[in-house]
C-alpha cells in the first residue's frame, strides 16, 4: 500500500496545475515572428497616419510663414524659419471672419439638431413597430442614398426660393433637416437595443413615445453622437448648397468667406491657408471633445438573466 500511495504522489506531482500553466512564458523564438508582425502592423498605420496628416501640417505651415518666404520653395521647407500670426491677424481683421464664424456655427448646430431628432423619429417606427409597408418604406427611403445631391439641386434651389428661404438660416438648412443615412444608421442601432428592455417598459406604463425617449435614446447615444458628428461635418464644409441660397455677405459661412480670400487678397496662400485653419479647428476640437462618446455601449447590461 505505501508503494501504490508513494507512487500515486509522485504522478500527481507530475501533473500541471493552473498556476504552472499560466506561468510558464512561451519560447522566445516562437514569439519573435508576432513581434515583428505588431511592429510592421504599427509602421503601415503610421505611415498612413503621417501621410494623411501631411497636407493639414503643411496648410499650417504656409499660415505660419512671414512675406520674405518662399511657400514654393524646393525643396520644401516644412517648418517656417520665422513663424508668426501676422496671417491670421490680418484675414481676422479685413474680414468679418467672427460673423462668418458665428453663422456657419449656428447652421452647423441647428442642422445637427434638426437632422438627428428627424432621423430618431423615422427611424424607430422602421425597426421596432411592425406595420403594412414598413420594408417597402425602408427600401425607398435607403435607395435615395444613390442620388446625387447635383441631380436634386435645382428642384431643392426651386422649393427654396418659392418658400421665401433664399438668403436666411432655414434656406441653409433646409436640404440638411432629414438623411436617408441618418434614417439607416439609427435604424441599425435601434434593432441592436434588447427587446427586453422595451418590453420591461411597456409593462410599467411607458407609451411608444415614452419607451423612445427615456429606453431607447440613451440606448443608442453612441450612434447619435456619430451621426451628429458626420452631419456637424456635412454642414460646416458645406460649400456648394450656400453658394447657391446666399447672396448677401451677412450669411456667409466660414468655406464662402475662405474662397472670398482668393479675391479679396489676389490669392495670396499664407491668408487662405490662414482662414482655413481657422475654418478647421472648431472641427477638429468637436471631434476630439466627442470621440470618447464613439464607443459602443453594452444596452444588454441593463437585461437581467
Amino acid at each position: 500500500m505505501d508503494n501504490k500511495a508513494s507512487h500515486e504522489a509522485r504522478t500527481y506531482n507530475h501533473i500541471p496545475t493552473m498556476n504552472n500553466l499560466k506561468t510558464k512564458k512561451p519560447n522566445s523564438p516562437n514569439n519573435t515572428p508576432s513581434r515583428w508582425s505588431t511592429l510592421w502592423t504599427y509602421s503601415i498605420m503610421s505611415a498612413i497616419a503621417l501621410l494623411m496628416l501631411f497636407p493639414l501640417l503643411w496648410l499650417l505651415s504656409t499660415s505660419l510663414k512671414s512675406p520674405t518666404e518662399n511657400i514654393f520653395q524646393f525643396p520644401p521647407q516644412l517648418w517656417p524659419q520665422q513663424p508668426t500670426l501676422e496671417n491670421f491677424i490680418k484675414v481676422w481683421q479685413t474680414n468679418p471672419f467672427g460673423r462668418y464664424l458665428f453663422n456657419s456655427t449656428l447652421i452647423a448646430g441647428l442642422t445637427v439638431s434638426i437632422n438627428v431628432l428627424f432621423c430618431a423619429l423615422a427611424a424607430y417606427p422602421l425597426a421596432r413597430l411592425k406595420f403594412r409597408g414598413r420594408e417597402a418604406i425602408l427600401i425607398t427611403i435607403v435607395s435615395t442614398i444613390m442620388i446625387p445631391f447635383q441631380i436634386v439641386m435645382i428642384p431643392l434651389y426651386i422649393l427654396t426660393v418659392q418658400l421665401g428661404l433664399k438668403n436666411s438660416y432655414l434656406g441653409v438648412i433646409f436640404p440638411g433637416l432629414a438623411s436617408a443615412f441618418g434614417i439607416f444608421l439609427l435604424r441599425q442601432a435601434f434593432l441592436a437595443v434588447p427587446k427586453e428592455l422595451e418590453e420591461a417598459a411597456r409593462i410599467d406604463g411607458c407609451t411608444e413615445l415614452g419607451i423612445w425617449w427615456h429606453v431607447m435614446i440613451p440606448a443608442i447615444k453612441p450612434a447619435l453622437v456619430t451621426l451628429g458628428i458626420f452631419v456637424f461635418i456635412g454642414s460646416w464644409s458645406d460649400f456648394l448648397w450656400p453658394l447657391l441660397v446666399l447672396d448677401r455677405p451677412e450669411y456667409y459661412t466660414l468655406p464662402l468667406g475662405v474662397a472670398n480670400l482668393a479675391g479679396t487678397f489676389s490669392l495670396d496662400w499664407r491668408l487662405v491657408a490662414a482662414g482655413s485653419i481657422i475654418s478647421i479647428v472648431p472641427v477638429l476640437g468637436l471631434f476630439l471633445l466627442l470621440q470618447k462618446y464613439i464607443v459602443p455601449t453594452e444596452t444588454a447590461a441593463g437585461v437581467k438573466g
